[in-house]
């Protein structure tokens, strides 16, 4: 089977999209999935890549596969909109100890980065590694969280690099153009990127990409 061709078609409106395979083929930013779900009646509470599922999956509904569709079912129902955040704790406002217990409205910001450079030093910073330990360990402390922190640094300074995950389309293709062009720089890569998404089909990064730099 040959190679896909970058397509030169010019992407849709996401309200014009007809089905879930079209959704899928495209790439699109979170505010725009997010004011689609407003104007469709669906949840846009979440990460990205659960948006982005959550109107793919509205799309495969019956109803649900032409432009204007409303977000009901064949008895005209309102959908659920999926599962809720339970806790109302204020992350921004909390005062955080290491006892503290992680919820399911866990939200990075200001606040918890301070809880974090005091306990572990100005050395902290976010990263998707700890990030996503952060939201698959609803029920543990904080205090687990500064170890957890501190065993993802151990094994990035050992040399390993942390999965990133199929949602994180940037930057896994960020880490592939690197890994396959050492000496361009982020600039470069970014061009790349941006040529890269306003076409359809797979986000991955490929070495035809870079000829978009000679143009």
């Amino acid at each position: 089977m040959s190679a896909r061709k970058p397509s030169t078609e010019t992407r849709p409106d996401l309200d014009r999209i007809p089905d879930a395979a079209t959704f899928r083929d495209w790439y699109w930013l979170k505010a725009e999935l997010v004011a689609f779900c407003r104007t469709r009646g669906l949840s846009y509470a979440g990460s990205k890549a659960e948006i982005a599922e959550r109107i793919a999956r509205h799309f495969e509904s019956d109803g649900c596969s032409g432009p204007g569709a409303a977000s009901r079912d064949p008895k005209g129902e309102s959908r659920p909109r999926g599962r809720r955040v339970t806790s109302r704790v204020n992350w921004a406002r909390l005062k955080i100890t290491p006892e503290t217990v992680i919820t399911d409205s866990y939200r990075n910001g200001p606040n918890v980065r301070a809880f974090f450079q005091n306990q572990i030093g100005p050395r902290f910073r976010f990263n998707i590694a700890f990030m996503e330990w952060m939201r698959a360990n609803c029920g543990k402390t904080m205090a687990d969280a500064v170890q957890a922190w501190l065993a993802i640094e151990c094994r990035r300074k050992a040399g390993e690099k942390a999965p990133i995950p199929a949602s994180n389309q940037y930057n896994r293709y960020l880490r592939d153009f690197f890994e396959a062009n050492p000496t361009r720089s982020l600039a470069e890569a970014r061009i790349c990127w941006l040529a890269k998404r306003s076409r359809r089909g797979p986000l991955r990064y490929s070495p035809a990409d870079v000829r978009v730099l000679k143009g």
